[in-house]
């Protein structure tokens, strides 16, 4: 695993029956860590068992419903 940045976690995931759960625990992670909900994290296949989990910055800045509901 390697820690890019503190918004970035590459890894690299070789056992396919444990894939699923592994990028799940770590996008519960990364969203608890930086107080932001799941659909605000991106997971790209980087490379052949390779995976990019990190913030999507174009889902933070979307507004929250309280704001797009205001009068």
């Amino acid at each position: 695993m390697t820690f890019e940045t503190a918004d970035s976690v590459t890894l690299k995931l070789w056992d396919r029956s444990t894939r699923d759960h592994t990028l799940e625990a770590l996008v519960n992670d990364l969203s608890a860590r930086h107080n932001t909900s799941k659909s605000s994290i991106a997971v790209t296949c980087s490379g052949p068992n390779t995976f990019t989990v990190s913030l999507n910055p174009a889902a933070q800045k979307a507004p929250t419903f309280e704001e797009a509901t205001r009068n």
